[in-house]
């Protein structure tokens, strides 16, 4: 297992993957990172977005929360609020939750005090749909 990448994804409520991968992209807070095997030790904060990885040349996509990551040259673990398999995503329901919060930030005023929270939401809405597209 030394030349090969461990990856493990962790919520606060459990392991939601761990297994051997080729590489893993992930979003970080800079922008999107991928990590192969014999990468240089790095913390990073991690931007709820997209985490894909491959394994036996096959990519798979998941939508991750805000977290953090940390690598090491044989290991990747990413520890986030919450992850979400693509193709568990339902695209209909994730477009009217966009739609929905594309309404509710139109109709409040840039002053409110819930206006960047609303619109970090329409951004993860976004993220989201973007990730489920993928499968």
């Amino acid at each position: 297992m030394a030349d090969q990448l461990m990856l493990e994804i962790v919520t606060p409520e459990k392991l939601a993957f761990s297994d051997v991968v080729e590489e893993v992209t992930l979003s970080g807070s800079e922008g999107e990172f991928g990590v192969l095997i014999g990468h240089a030790p790095l913390l990073s904060s991690i931007k709820f977005g997209e985490l894909n990885y491959t394994k036996d040349s096959k990519k798979t996509y998941w939508f991750a929360g805000d977290g953090y990551a940390e690598i090491t040259n044989l290991k990747a673990t990413v520890l986030v609020e919450s992850i979400e398999e693509a193709k568990s995503i339902i695209g209909e329901e994730a477009q009217k939750t966009r739609e929905s919060v594309e309404a509710q930030l139109a109709g409040m005023d840039k002053d409110d005090p819930d206006y960047e929270r609303v619109k970090k939401t329409l951004g993860r809405a976004e993220a989201r749909l973007k990730v489920a597209e993928k499968v």
